[in-house]
């Protein structure tokens, strides 16, 4: 408890920050559907996000180090609330996603000032529980705000002031806290070859999870309404996608900690093809179905990220593992960035199957690419131990690089 309240400002920031940003995903798709977008307009919304937090990403430990933490986290934090505040101002598709351009630099940039302070402030001794209280916190913050879509208007002005206000609340914490201000460290070197060098599988792993969750998160919505659910029920949809997920991540620790890494990818992929399918088969038998069918899809895909992430940290050198990080992240923005406009594009000329027929491709591709790594080279001897890597920043792989042990 203690070491909860001495990070409550940090976590209090998190949590704001999530209900806001995270929240405006889904109602932009829903908005969307109601202002009469086509569906390639609103995926877009979703790639123009995850450009601006690839920006942000590369952009904001260079920001903090001129600036510093309180300063940076202001500006970011002022940027998400103009792109929340400017979709009042006009029903423009373009316009929005510039705006969410400025929501996706938001995120990546308070994420980055958040991490960077957490990890100048805990010890050896506290790292374990303070990065399992970040990581419930966040979760949990992530699942609500995939549910504040049941209770805000699409399209309406309160809306979008409600999510402004939230994020601007996310200033308070922090700006206003009595902590002194942690010295400002380097911004990691971005060396995409260095996650390749490590292990191709690995990159090709973190493509097909940003493939997977940011096309279901940020188009999840429209197929939401193609196969007949409410708003409320799509906010719920979300929702049990992000809980399946938090829920996979013991079991498949524990798994991806016992045996091979290779092969729970591979068979990761083979229950995310079964899943897909299921979701599919689901639409037609009822709300219930449709629901565990989305929990199902989370449980057997947002583990992949953390468990292609352990398996590249097997083959790095202590040394290189906060680079091999970034690296990994900069792979799973750039997934991020393509697959929801290309997921919108599919549902629009081939109805919502679609969706999850792209995904399901993708991850047959994975299982062949993961097959033809297992003649390429023997697993490591040594392994590290199984973390969940949250996809916030590029610099969380120092808050994560003590973590990762030898089995």
């Amino acid at each position: 408890m203690r070491l909860i309240i001495s990070f409550a400002a940090l976590f209090l920031s998190v949590v704001l920050l999530q209900l806001s940003t995270g929240g405006v995903g889904p109602l932009d798709a829903i908005s969307g559907l109601t202002l009469g977008f086509s569906k390639e307009q609103i995926g877009l919304l979703g790639s123009a996000h995850f450009l601006g937090f690839f920006i942000g990403c590369w952009w904001s430990p260079r920001l903090m180090g001129t600036v510093g933490h309180s300063r940076a986290f202001a500006a970011f934090t002022a940027l998400g609330a103009i792109g929340l505040i400017g979709h009042t101002l006009t029903d423009n598709p373009m316009a929005w996603a510039a705006m969410r351009i400025a929501s996706g630099i938001c995120v990546a940039g308070c994420y980055t000032v958040i991490e960077a302070w957490l990890n100048a402030k805990v010890t050896n001794e506290n790292r374990g529980r303070a990065m399992g209280s970040y990581r419930i916190v966040d979760m949990g913050a992530s699942l609500a705000a995939q549910l504040i879509i049941a209770v805000l208007p699409p399209a309406a002005y309160v809306s979008y002031n409600m999510l402004a206000i939230l994020c601007c609340a996310a200033l308070l914490p922090l700006t206003l806290t009595r902590a002194s201000q942690p010295e400002t460290p380097s911004a990691p070197r971005l060396r995409p070859k260095l996650a390749w060098r490590c292990s191709p599988l690995a990159v090709a792993g973190v493509i097909v999870a940003a493939l997977s969750s940011a096309s279901f998160r940020m188009v999840g919505p429209l197929y939401g309404q193609e196969v007949g659910l409410g708003i409320d029920q799509i906010a719920f949809f979300l929702a049990a996608f992000v809980l399946g997920g938090a829920l996979a991540q013991y079991p498949l620790g524990w798994l991806a900690d016992k045996y091979d890494r290779r092969w729970v990818l591979i068979w990761l992929s083979v229950a995310a093809i079964l899943s897909s399918g299921i979701t599919i088969g689901a639409a037609g038998l009822g709300t219930l179905a449709v629901m565990t069918s989305a929990g199902l899809f989370g449980f057997t895909t947002f583990p992949i990220f953390s468990v292609s992430a352990a398996h590249a940290h097997d083959f790095a050198k202590s040394d290189e593992r906060v680079e091999l990080s970034a690296a990994l992240m900069f792979f799973f923005a750039l997934g991020a960035i393509a697959s929801p406009f290309v997921a919108s594009a599919l549902i629009e000329n081939y109805g919502p199957s679609a969706l999850f027929s792209m995904i399901a491709l993708g991850h047959l591709g994975l299982i062949s690419f993961g097959l033809s790594r297992m003649r390429a080279r023997p697993t490591p001897e040594e392994r590290t131990k199984y973390v969940y890597a949250p996809r916030t920043s590029f610099v969380i792989g120092r808050l994560l690089k003590r973590s990762r042990k030898k089995l």
